[in-house]
């Protein structure tokens, strides 16, 4: 068990938490949330010992091991990739350390060898003649093929080192799981084997990521930070984000009745809790979901951005996009080659590969790149709109405020109060409106994009990898808008959630031709023919 009381941090007259009182237990996974700034990763840094609270203290339970899933990417660099591993168990790894030590000694005396032998029993007690093999089984598992396992981490790349690390904070089966972002270069198998790991894991999880369908997946509670207090909510996150926008909603309607809000929550919660029949944590979920308290539900303070798509300028006819033989080489590499395929009106296409060969392929589409094979022939009704995997050129060397950037993509009225309808959309309000883009963030600069894209009113969007930067509550919008759009979309993305909900069709390209599925992407990832197909793809079959 993990005790926190009376925790409180402030950073002058800024409070992040005040008197937080929370308790986690064993067998549950808690999914951590706020809006950006609130504090999650500081919390967890908090518990990890790395920054002192204000007030208040976290006790463990006495001989629990923490793991922690590490930011540092460049820490182990000069280490081997299964050191790296086995260095996550802190104990056995200290063990092997002394043992190695001892034997290797010229003067091995009697006390020498009373330890060894204590050193062994502990080592044997550990499972440690195993450990190598566990090890070895978890970066494969994670995508570390075996002729890695002995290189040096800093011979690996970015999305590789992400993996070691991962491998190492679940090595050994700590008691207590902390973990930031643990998705984040992941593939989908990747991602499916980590759920599955964590879903039977009997620990303490606690875990911060942007990534619904993942928290969907392994999460038995919410710990909501909000109004500088943290609340466990049992349920996962779809439970927490629905439940509370009911809650909003009925706060809303002040003529309601009582006992009518009463009916429609327990209504909310009975068909909530048959549904978690589909989760991997059913059965526990489902108890817990029996026995909430109508009083525990509230609604948010936080704000989603509204973004909607359907103010086209013109509906776009039948003919959209004609794709033939496009093909793209980089330094004589081929990214993609051969994609062949026409696109229908309304079709909603998630396009999938290599990161670098999708951006690729989406920037020629966007007109942002000529250095290709092949050809496309867009339909003479449509009109475009993208937002790109790098969107610098779009603020880079740029000394304009809010309003005045956004104003050189409205194509028809520049009023002043006019963009700022469009910017209030996207939670830019009062003065905010007036700062310059180059103090922007990464999350404000994609919502800035988003504005754009709703001036230019398209009939067809393209996006690549929208989701980048962006807080729960704009992902959770931008999936509202994208699926409330009555238009054709192209885009990629490695949120599982949006692309599920989103996509009719799906689209692989590889550097020897393409797959094409009228499918949704669950169908589509799970299906054992596809995999064959996969399969034959890469192999030039």
């Amino acid at each position: 068990m993990i005790t926190v009381s009376n925790l409180s941090l402030r950073y002058g007259k800024r409070v992040l938490f005040e008197d937080v009182n929370l308790k986690f237990t064993s067998g549950n996974c808690y999914g951590i949330i706020g809006a950006n700034g609130a504090g999650k990763s500081t919390f967890l840094k908090i518990l990890q010992g790395d920054i002192d609270p204000t007030t208040g203290q976290v006790a463990f339970s006495k001989g629990m091991r923490v793991a922690v899933l590490k930011q540092n990417h460049f820490e182990y660099d000069e280490v081997p990739v299964m050191q790296t591993v086995l260095m996550g168990h802190k104990t056995l790894w200290a063990i092997m350390q002394e043992k190695e030590q001892l034997y290797a000694k010229a003067d091995f005396t009697e006390a020498d060898g009373h330890r060894a032998g204590e050193l062994e029993n502990t080592f044997n007690e550990m499972d440690g003649w195993n450990a190598e093999s566990s090890a070895a089984e978890l970066l494969s598992h994670l995508g570390i093929k075996e002729d890695l396992h002995y290189k040096l981490v800093k011979e690996l790349d970015g999305n590789q080192k992400v993996r070691v690390l991962l491998a190492q904070a679940l090595f050994g089966n700590p008691d207590i799981l902390f973990l930031d972002e643990p998705t984040n270069d992941l593939d989908v198998q990747t991602i499916n084997w980590l759920e599955d790991f964590l879903a039977d894991y009997q620990g303490i999880i606690l875990v911060v990521s942007h990534d619904r369908h993942f928290l969907d997946a392994v999460c038995t509670n919410i710990v909501d930070i909000d109004y500088s207090k943290m609340t466990i909510y049992t349920g996962n996150y779809s439970f927490w984000y629905q439940s509370s926008q009911l809650v909003a909603r009925q706060k809303a309607d002040a003529n309601k009745k009582a006992e009518d809000r009463i009916k429609e929550l327990q209504d909310f919660i009975r068909r909530f809790s048959a549904n978690a029949s589909k989760s991997r944590q059913a059965t526990s979920r489902k108890k817990a979901l029996d026995k909430i308290n109508l009083e525990d539900i509230k609604p948010s303070s936080r704000k989603y951005p509204g973004i909607v798509f359907n103010n086209v300028l013109r509906e776009a006819g039948n003919e959209i996009l004609e794709v033939r033989n496009l093909s793209k080489k980089v330094n004589g590499e081929t990214l993609f080659s051969n994609v062949s395929f026409t696109v229908k009106k309304g079709d909603k296409i998630a396009i999938l590969g290599h990161s670098i060969a999708v951006s690729a392929f989406l920037n020629i589409l966007m007109g942002e790149d000529t250095d290709y094979q092949g050809s496309f022939q867009w339909g003479v009704t449509t009109s475009r709109a993208g937002i790109p995997n790098d969107n610098t050129r779009y603020f880079e060397g740029v000394d304009l405020n809010l309003i005045d950037w956004l104003r050189q993509y409205s194509p028809e009225e520049k009023d002043e109060t006019f963009i700022r309808s469009f910017l209030g959309r996207m939670l830019f309000s009062g003065e905010e409106v007036l700062k310059k883009c180059s103090v922007l963030s990464g999350g404000e600069k994609m919502r800035c994009m988003f504005s754009r894209m709703m001036l230019l009113r398209a009939n067809v969007l393209l996006f690549d990898e929208p989701t980048n930067h962006l807080d729960l509550e704009s992902i959770t919008a931008l999936n509202n808008g994208m699926s409330d759009f009555r238009g054709t979309i192209l885009f990629t993305s490695r949120d599982h959630e949006l692309v599920e909900t989103i996509a009719n069709r799906v689209i692989e390209i590889a550097p020897k031709g393409m797959l094409d599925k009228e499918m949704d992407f669950d169908s589509f990832i799970n299906s054992e023919t596809i995999q064959e197909q996969r399969a034959a793809l890469q192999a030039g079959r």
